[in-house]
């Protein structure tokens, strides 16, 4: 097999192995560990709703005692629970097929070599992982014990996303040359994510991690390409420190009549139970200031990457802007394709993506795409099609498997290495890649 040929298949084999379900033809059983508002929504309630016949949540696992507790009976299930200390004891007793490992981002990569060391394949959330060393665990742990991992990358499985991928490989644009992608979170959507624990990067690896995973892989994914050297410049501009006053949370805040970003989080009863009423347990407050001193994910970045196949990408990410979207680029030998898509609101129904394909000597065809309904777009509901329902078609490749979630991460932790350096960083430095995936 040839190179090509073996990076395009090993999605397909991690996929192949999860989702068929349990042998005899059974429904698959999941565990889970990461019992917070995305695990129990998108990857309990929601997957017990819409997959049943094809899933069964055998058992959930939380560091949280109180939202632990919450867990089976949110999701509608009848599933012991396991504190954090006995997530072993967990996958030994309920004998899940796969691990849903939806926790804190830092701790994906320990649980994700734990599971495959316990015997079961891992789902895992985005980023795969947030420091180097914890990419070549990944690797190494999964060729050792011969398990799966998949990487949740919802971001690929949009109706636009799709669509780009369409273009590419229609030719249109010839030998792609450079590429461009920028992101505009907004006061809202942005703000949020420097409340919760995603504005240390101790937790999240920075946004260049958590956030511009989706969109490193996206890249990485259109152009069927692996990054080779990565150049980051970031910093907390916006956030933190920059701001005269600040509180510890915006329920206890003596500024909330001044300050713009104050966030009630009494309004959502779901926030309260999950989050409010577990805050005894461990003291994590889900409604932070954003003006926390101790902010030191950066809320404006910039990262230059180039591709083993010398495609150069630039991208951007900047969380607080006065509106939400992407527009993003790509420079072909025959023309170049324009995508925009702004949005009022995150994850808006009936946002729609405008495409632009200029062709030199030839003109300029436009169209739009519109999303389908559902959480980003129907994005998440492609997604679990493909991993539990027997049968869903591939066609453009759409699974992730480790090679594209640690191929994403290391962007990522690339971009912030250059960052706290001032330096360019090769991606084939950060780890030992196994011997079949030599540059």
């Amino acid at each position: 097999m040839n190179r090509r040929a073996f990076l395009g298949s090993t999605g397909a084999v991690a996929l192949g192995a999860l989702a068929h379900g349990a042998p005899g033809g059974g429904r698959m059983r999941l565990a889970m560990v990461g019992t917070g508002s995305r695990g129990t929504e998108t990857w309990g309630r929601e997957l017990v709703s819409t997959h049943s016949s094809h899933i069964e949540l055998v058992g959930f696992c939380d560091i949280n005692p109180k939202r632990l507790a919450r867990a089976p009976g949110y999701c509608g299930v009848n599933a012991p629970t396991f504190p954090a200390a006995d997530f072993d004891r967990m996958v030994k007793e309920t004998r899940p097929d796969a691990v849903i490992i939806t926790t804190t981002d830092c701790f994906h990569a320990p649980y994700v070599v734990r599971t495959l060391e316990l015997g079961a394949n891992a789902i895992c959330e985005k980023p795969l992982a947030t420091e180097a060393a914890q990419c070549q665990a990944i690797l190494e742990t999964e060729a050792r014990t011969g398990k799966k991992v998949i990487t949740t990358f919802n971001a690929r499985h949009g109706n636009a996303d799709g669509e780009v991928k369409r273009v590419i490989l229609s030719g249109d644009l010839g030998r792609i040359i450079s590429a461009e992608f920028h992101e505009f979170l907004d006061v809202r959507h942005g703000a949020d994510y420097f409340r919760r624990w995603h504005g240390k990067k101790r937790f999240s690896g920075s946004l260049l991690c958590h956030k511009a995973s989706h969109h490193f892989d996206q890249m990485n994914w259109w152009l069927d390409a692996e990054p080779e050297q990565v150049h980051g410049f970031g910093r907390v501009a916006f956030y933190g420190k920059n701001h005269s006053f600040r509180s510890t949370h915006c329920r206890k805040c003596p500024f909330t009549s001044q300050c713009e970003f104050y966030w009630d989080i009494t309004k959502s009863q779901r926030l309260m139970d999950l989050y409010v009423d577990a805050e005894s347990a461990d003291g994590y407050l889900r409604d932070g200031c954003v003006w926390d001193n101790d902010i030191d994910t950066y809320d404006s970045m910039t990262v230059e990457v180039k591709y083993a196949n010398d495609v150069l990408m630039s991208y951007s990410l900047d969380a607080y802007m006065p509106y939400e979207g992407q527009t993003i680029a790509f420079n072909g030998e025959k023309g170049r394709l324009d995508v925009r898509m702004y949005q009022a609101q995150p994850w808006k129904v009936d946002a729609e993506a405008e495409f632009r394909l200029t062709q030199s000597f030839k003109g300029t065809k436009t169209w739009s795409v519109k999303s389908d309904p559902g959480e980003h777009g129907g994005a998440d509901v492609k997604l679990k099609d493909l991993l539990f329902r027997p049968g869903t078609p591939d066609p453009l490749g759409k699974a992730a498997g480790s090679r594209a979630g640690v191929m994403a991460s290391l962007i990522g932790i690339g971009a912030r290495q250059s960052i706290e350096t001032g330096k360019r960083v090769k991606v084939s430095e950060l780890i030992e890649f196994p011997h079949m995936w030599a540059w």
